[in-house]
């Protein structure tokens, strides 16, 4: 999403040549394999500890440091790979994100209208917002030391990053739609009147 928004802010003139299906479908398979490489590698992993204690875990779903925790073998493998692995992947990500912002605010220094940078600036910061809480979180949740992990904290922090961003992004682009604000608009103007005169009541 980042090097799109480079492509039709940096270069909007060759963005349908820049992002052609062939691109698409590339980015999409790393994506993919990247993902699923990952999860088989956690699961094999996963599959090697033993279980003797209690089976539940204090967790909104099975997450791997839940299960670490109660496992009863040595779990320092599986926690390597895991940080190995989120790191490296959590590295490139934001990596390409920020360069990806960094060629566009090139893009906009070097604009002109006022009116194209508020635009550009409105669009890219909810972006970037929904980006740094999920790759935020993250970071806090896979790539710190065993000895940090509560998971009270984690289950807090797993919530903003599958429910609050996800819930975020459409949030965010409706409201940049101008019918939805007008419609937001007059719900806060109706609401606010009606409030006033239950006030005098």
């Amino acid at each position: 999403m980042a090097y799109d928004r480079y492509m039709a802010i940096y270069n909007p003139l060759l963005y349908s040549v820049s992002m052609s299906p062939r691109v698409y479908m590339s980015l999409i398979t790393a994506s993919f394999v990247g993902g699923t490489l990952t999860a088989t590698i956690h699961t094999v992993a996963t599959f090697s500890l033993s279980f003797c204690g209690s089976n539940e875990i204090r967790h909104f779903f099975c997450d791997i440091p839940p299960l670490l925790d109660i496992s009863c073998s040595d779990t320092h493998i599986n926690q390597l790979l895991l940080f190995s692995f989120a790191g490296s992947f959590e590295i490139v990500t934001i990596l390409i994100v920020l360069i990806s912002y960094g060629f566009i605010l090139v893009a906009i220094l070097k604009m002109h209208s006022a009116e194209g940078k508020q635009k550009i600036f409105s669009t890219c910061g909810s972006h970037l917002t929904g980006v740094s809480i999920y790759h935020g979180t993250l970071l806090f949740m896979y790539v710190r030391p065993s000895s940090k992990y509560t998971m009270e904290y984690d289950m807090i922090v797993s919530i903003f990053y599958t429910i609050v961003v996800p819930m975020l992004n459409p949030l965010i682009y409706s409201l940049r739609n101008k019918d939805v604000k007008e419609a937001v608009k007059r719900w806060f103007d109706r609401n606010w009147l009606m409030n006033k005169v239950n006030f005098h009541y």
